[in-house]
């Protein structure tokens, strides 16, 4: 299987293209964003760092190392592993998978570890 997986912010690519499934993956809906202005396949809170995590990180990088470890941990556990395969069974006939995140620093967000693990996943599964 191969699909391509891409970051966005949700505020910068709001409705993307047609053939793409876009999944937002943050916990918390994005702040200013109103639900009718994106355009989404799914909202995947399941497969988001969890809250207690999320806290603890506080988008510090000094602390990204450490969060991906520990978020990539919980990816590998109920429900968040569920909500893995889920993504990948309902993304598997479109062009691309877009994770979208309201995240302003996306190269330290759980959605970069996310796509990073999902690719990994995808490796394994074909």
């Amino acid at each position: 299987m191969t699909l391509p997986v891409d970051v966005r912010r949700v505020y910068e690519d709001p409705k993307g293209k047609k053939s793409e499934y876009r999944a937002l993956v943050d916990r918390l809906w994005p702040r200013g964003v109103a639900k009718d202005s994106v355009r989404l396949d799914d909202w995947v809170k399941d497969a988001a760092p969890s809250s207690e995590l999320r806290r603890w990180y506080g988008h510090d990088p000094e602390l990204f190392q450490e969060f991906s470890r520990r978020y990539r941990a919980e990816l590998r556990k109920q429900p968040a592993s569920a909500a893995v395969d889920a993504l990948f069974e309902a993304a598997r006939h479109r062009d691309r998978l877009v994770l979208l995140t309201a995240t302003k620093d996306v190269e330290h967000s759980g959605a970069t570890v996310l796509a990073e693990h999902l690719r990994a996943s995808l490796s394994h599964r074909t």
